[in-house]
């Protein structure tokens, strides 16, 4: 075999094992998110480069700690709080968690509209949010497992647009390596909640809902093609994880390289939506950065809306013990899917009462403020339960990355209340 054709098995391999981890990576780069990354470019430049080489080991850890809950115990997160835990756990883990993803989900489908209408000055906004949302809708229910995951993979690769906006203008090389790895500091109350967000951004807490759920998804298929579970599930979880989370950041970089280089050198300080920056773009790296930019948008808008929209019905259907997952036949799980149109349809009628994204958004981020240690630390306890995952009970680095998350998080947390107060 040519060198040529073992690279090129290689790269099919490595492929053919990324799934919900790329998946995860990729969603926690929502429009929201986004949005957060362009306002920290475009108001301190590339002073926040750095935080996403920071969040890499961060995300890699906590993701692989909810996939390897879900390959062990076989259940999503809801289910296995409900089989060990208090029932006010539960309670509580619903009562924080669905009203957030429901905001953060009316708010991605508005700024999804915002920009199809940028893209299509034409069709109005809503009808945009209405159309797409609609068509994710009609294909979360027609395709099998293994299509949906595939399909949603090849959607991952239009998000690599980010990484050639920066370069279609000129760039000071040693400038974006200086900050990508020295930390830097403005000692001043906006810089501090710009560091908030972009930690609520990357470190979203439907991430682990979804890791988990669809971990046990994916372990269902390999178990119906003939496999035994084991080992060899946590190897290959673990590795999509990695590549997931590495592609989480390298969005986070290359959009906060983009507004940092072109919007914050040109002056541009104040970006509230995505639409603010797309449109900000145009005139200063010329329209092809304007349309990718965009198309990057509605990558990420077609992610993230399964995503949200599925994380909710894994809760809501784990907790009443409902059969869930998209390999499933429809049939078999009408609750599943029954929450997930209930879901969307209520993310429109957000866009269509005229709801603030920008607002929302805000909302949303001082929500995932408290709930993020909440969910970081139950986590941690369930990984560390040798009664729920026997002798694949977290190691102590895991605990150390995850300790650490829980600390910041918790920081960040304390910080927005100041600041607030």
């Amino acid at each position: 075999m040519s060198r040529r054709r073992r690279i090129l098995r290689r790269v099919r391999l490595f492929w053919r094992a990324l799934g919900p981890g790329l998946i995860t990576g990729a969603s926690d780069d929502d429009p929201s998110a986004i949005t957060t990354y362009s306002q920290a470019g475009a108001r301190y430049g590339l002073s926040t480069l750095w935080m996403a080489i920071f969040a890499y080991p961060v995300l890699a850890v906590l993701q692989e700690t909810c996939a390897r809950i879900g390959i062990v115990t076989g259940k999503g997160l809801t289910g296995v709080v409900k089989s060990h835990y208090p029932k006010w756990v539960l309670y509580l883990l619903i009562a924080l968690s669905c009203p957030a993803f429901l905001c953060n989900m009316g708010a991605d489908i508005a700024i999804l509209g915002d920009v199809g209408h940028l893209l299509l000055p034409s069709v109005p906004a809503l009808y945009c949010s209405m159309v797409l949302t609609s068509f994710l809708f009609v294909l979360m229910w027609l395709l099998p497992y293994k299509k949906l995951m595939g399909t949603m993979k090849f959607v991952c690769l239009v998000l690599l647009v980010y990484a050639i906006v920066p370069f279609l203008t000129s760039q000071d090389g040693g400038s974006i390596i200086r900050h990508s790895l020295l930390p830097s500091f403005h000692m001043s109350k906006g810089f501090f909640l710009i560091i908030i967000g972009l930690i609520g951004a990357i470190i979203s807490p439907y991430i682990f809902f979804w890791q988990t759920s669809s971990e046990v998804d994916a372990l269902s298929v390999s178990m119906a093609a003939g496999n035994v579970a084991g080992e060899k599930n946590l190897l290959i979880a673990r590795k999509d994880i990695l590549a997931g989370a590495f592609f989480a950041v390298l969005i986070m970089y290359f959009v906060i390289l983009t507004t940092g280089t072109i919007l914050n050198a040109h002056h541009i300080y104040s970006i509230n939506t995505v639409r603010d920056a797309a449109m900000a773009l145009r005139p200063l790296g010329g329209d092809l950065s304007y349309f990718l930019f965009s198309a990057g948008v509605i990558a990420t808008g077609f992610l993230i809306i399964p995503v949200l929209s599925a994380s909710i019905s894994f809760i809501i259907t784990e907790a009443f013990d409902k059969k869930s997952g998209f390999n499933e036949s429809p049939g078999e799980v009408r609750l599943f899917y029954f929450v997930i149109a209930i879901a969307m349809i209520l993310g429109i009628a957000m866009h269509w009462l005229g709801f603030d994204s920008v607002k929302v958004l805000l909302f949303t981020t001082t929500l995932y403020g408290f709930i993020s240690p909440f969910v970081i630390a139950l986590v941690l306890h369930i990984a560390n339960n040798k009664k729920v995952m026997g002798p694949y009970s977290n190691n102590r680095g895991s605990n150390l990355t995850g300790s650490i998350a829980l600390l910041v998080m918790l920081g960040t947390l304390i910080g927005f209340v100041c600041s607030a107060l």
